[in-house]
């Protein structure tokens, strides 16, 4: 099992089948990781990426660290406060983009400056990875912010901005 450590979280790479759990029972992924999951609710569009992403990940989990997400644990209580993951392995030109989601009552703690900043360290240990990019929307300011700190320039606004580190 993969894990990164921060000063406050655990990011630990789910396996194909704990992200199934996730996806479809999160009751019986807590109780595998002994954790409580407090993390954006699994519905919509991130039940259908979680889904996707399990099912790439059975299928090619040589390269899971691409294929999967990371939980974001806090070390404290071993509560679950959100997820974040790379949407795909790195192309051509050597990036990657990475993504996040974060429980509603854990926002405005930095955790996510926190784990976006291990994850993006992490990557760039990777030899096939030469950038890492990001997108939010215009109006999500706490994700602008986590981004910035975290070293990344805007360098397409607009609805969907993008941003690179």
């Amino acid at each position: 099992m993969l894990e990164l450590n921060t000063e406050r979280l655990d990011l630990i790479l789910l396996t194909p089948g704990q992200l199934a759990l996730l996806a479809e029972d999160t009751g019986a992924l807590e109780q595998a990781l002994n954790c409580r999951r407090q993390g954006q609710p699994v519905e919509g569009t991130f039940h259908a990426i979680l889904l996707e992403q399990a099912r790439r990940a059975a299928a090619c989990s040589c390269q899971l660290p691409w294929h999967s997400f990371w939980l974001l644990l806090r070390r404290a209580d071993r509560v679950a406060v959100g997820t974040a993951d790379f949407k795909a392995p790195p192309d051509e030109t050597g990036c990657v983009e990475i993504g996040y989601g974060l429980g509603i009552v854990h926002r405005g703690r930095g955790y996510m400056t926190e784990a976006v900043s291990a994850l993006c360290a992490w990557a760039r240990e990777q030899p096939e990875v030469q950038h890492i990019a990001a997108e939010t929307e215009a109006y999500n300011a706490a994700s602008r912010r986590a981004l910035a700190r975290c070293g990344f320039v805007q360098v397409l606004p607009g609805p969907t901005d993008r941003w690179e580190l």
